[in-house]
């Protein structure tokens, strides 16, 4: 009987001798579903490719493992720490950082920046050196001491990295006592060349100059403590497994975040807006499920003397509206696969050939990113199959209580 009633849903589907207004409305019901499938599969995919952007974006500017305390701002970097570090296997370096905001001159411009100030492991370890726009990733020589500016505050204070004459000013306050009437003792000055420009997202570019870890602390004001330490790891080292090595060792006082963890809110928006357009497109699908509830309530009216003949050979009634629910299923399914193929086509090619650009001048890619999820495409089969099965449930009913009308 389950044969049975596929088969009969299967001719009804194929059948060109149906009305021509529910043959119409059949098809719509599938374009409709086509359509809705597709747009979800492609703004799926289009948050995927963003969320990995964004991940490979911070992973050239952060390190996989960062390491700060949880209450206060600057701790020492002493012996025991270091061996607490050091003993677990796949660390490739430790950058010490110390970083906070400073006022920077140069030439008649000025502006508030974050100043990042890194030990000398960085600069071998760090993939900042694929994001240099002009100079070099230089931060010191010998006894001189460079700095490398982002784009937006290279743009902002008009800064030259070729010009020789022209040395970047840093200021910092101290702790300020009443009773000082001398300004230049109220803050800590120093100075550098600029050596190179970097560019990787506007966030970063507008915001943090790097500088030698001895230059850093010299103008703050401390000898050996830093406000955080940075681990690189070798490849292939299970990030997560160090990490939570880490925090056992290294107790309650400091936090151990990976590189997700440092934008953990940035990627918590990214997920909740991908959610909520599901929900969005869920919701368009169920309108568009309202064209299989009418095509399937014509058909069941149409097909009254078909469901009779079936009903005195003796198919039982729970057939008959198993035949109603698998048309619903047929027509969904058929737009389901129809537009998932499509999308699937439409993201490789934009995967492969970047055919819709982002049109923007400060774009850090060029296409739009994508990245197609298996389960992604799960989850639309599914919530598909459950918008189905509501829609056909009454019309399904409907044939049923035709048949029980003629029983009585």
């Amino acid at each position: 009987m389950k044969n049975l009633s596929f088969f009969i849903a299967r001719r009804y589907f194929l059948s060109k001798k149906k009305k021509g207004f529910i043959n119409v409305l059949s098809i719509i019901a599938m374009v409709g579903v086509a359509i809705g499938t597709a747009a979800l599969v492609i703004v799926l995919s289009v948050f995927n490719g963003l969320e990995d952007l964004i991940r490979s974006l911070y992973s050239s500017f952060d390190a996989d493992i960062k390491i700060s305390l949880k209450e206060g701002k600057f701790f020492e970097y002493d012996e025991e720490l270091k061996q607490k570090i050091e003993q677990n296997e796949g660390i490739a370096a430790v950058v010490q950082v110390v970083e906070d905001n400073v006022l920077v001159r140069y030439s008649d411009g000025e502006s508030i920046v974050r100043m990042k100030g890194v030990s000398p492991e960085f600069v071998e370890n760090s993939d900042l050196k694929n994001h240099i726009t002009e100079g070099q990733l230089k931060l010191t020589e010998k006894e001189q001491n460079f700095g490398v500016v982002g784009q937006g505050i290279r743009y902002d204070l008009s800064i030259n990295s070729r010009n020789d004459f022209l040395a970047l000013q840093f200021y910092y306050p101290k702790n300020i006592s009443p009773g000082r009437t001398n300004p230049s003792s109220m803050y800590n000055s120093g100075i550098l060349m600029p050596a190179g420009v970097f560019a990787i997202e506007k966030q970063y570019d507008e915001k943090y100059i790097f500088v030698p870890l001895r230059f850093a602390r010299k103008l703050i004001g401390k000898k050996n403590e830093c406000t955080s330490l940075e681990i690189n790891l070798e490849e292939g080292v299970a990030v997560n497994e160090i990490q939570s090595s880490l925090k056992q060792s290294l107790g309650d006082r400091f936090e151990v975040l990976n590189s997700d963890e440092q934008h953990a809110s940035l990627l918590k928006a990214i997920k909740i807006e991908k959610l909520f357009i599901y929900i969005t497109f869920s919701f368009i699908l169920a309108v568009a499920s309202f064209n299989i509830f009418f095509a399937l309530t014509m058909l069941a009216l149409d097909k009254k003397r078909d469901v009779s003949i079936l009903f005195a050979m003796g198919t039982p009634v729970k057939t008959i509206r198993n035949i109603f629910l698998k048309e619903g299923a047929i027509i969904s399914l058929s737009g389901a696969l129809t537009g998932g193929l499509f999308g699937f086509i439409i993201c490789y090619l934009q995967q492969e050939y970047g055919l819709i650009s982002m049109n923007m001048a400060s774009a850090v890619q060029e296409a739009y990113p994508v990245k197609m999820i298996a389960t992604d495409f799960i989850f639309t089969m599914l919530t598909i199959s459950l918008i189905t099965i509501l829609a056909s449930f009454k019309p399904a009913q409907v044939a049923a209580k035709s048949v029980e009308i003629q029983r009585l």
